[in-house]
């Protein structure tokens, strides 16, 4: 099962940006069951931690007992992971922990991974890395002291081809738009470049 909270009123990826009918593409093609988690917004959190808590309840019920989470090493995120999931009779487990991000980067691109750069963090990583592909040349350009992985929020990806899918997402590129501090290069499916051109 992918759990992903997901922007109501804009029906996209909380902090990614990334059109549902994109991410419901890509649980299809690894051929794993997907949780979306609905947030409000704004979205205090108070009403995140509440959500969260119905979905953890409802994997419990469906028999989890599980939750794996990607973080690499900020230690304050984990805590926090932990704190919340404690006596909720799912065990948190973080299995890329301390991983040496570069190393990691390479593994991932070297195995076939392929994703593009969808948000930016303006205030940490200059805009125009934002719809780039996340691949070598990116990570050889990115300033000292950012991430290759983006662990510390300076950028966040979409992921549509790799060794893990069944096929590769077809996309086209969208705009690129600032909001809420943030640079988003939205990505699109293919089925709605008519659409769009035509707005």
């Amino acid at each position: 099962m992918l759990l992903t909270t997901v922007n109501q009123a804009f029906d996209r990826v909380a902090m990614h940006g990334v059109r549902r009918e994109l991410l419901e593409a890509q649980a299809e093609s690894v051929g794993v069951p997907l949780m979306v988690v609905d947030l409000p917004w704004p979205c205090s959190n108070e009403a995140y931690e509440g959500r969260m808590k119905s979905a953890t309840e409802k994997l419990i019920y469906d028999g989890f007992d599980t939750m794996a989470f990607g973080d690499l090493f900020l230690r304050d995120i984990r805590d926090y992971r932990e704190k919340q999931m404690a006596g909720r009779g799912l065990n948190p487990v973080f299995p890329l922990w301390d991983s040496p991000t570069a190393q990691l980067a390479e593994e991932m691109i070297s195995g076939g991974l392929r994703s593009q750069v969808v948000t930016v963090n303006p205030k940490k990583l200059d805009a125009k890395f934002a719809g780039r592909p996340w691949d070598r040349a990116f990570i050889q350009e990115l300033p000292e002291g950012i991430d290759p992985c983006g662990e510390y929020g300076e950028f966040h990806t979409f992921a549509f081809d790799g060794p893990m899918f069944g096929r590769a997402i077809d996309f086209r590129a969208g705009e690129h738009v600032e909001r809420d501090g943030f640079v988003f290069a939205d990505v699109l499916p293919f089925y709605q470049e008519e659409a769009v051109n035509q707005t």
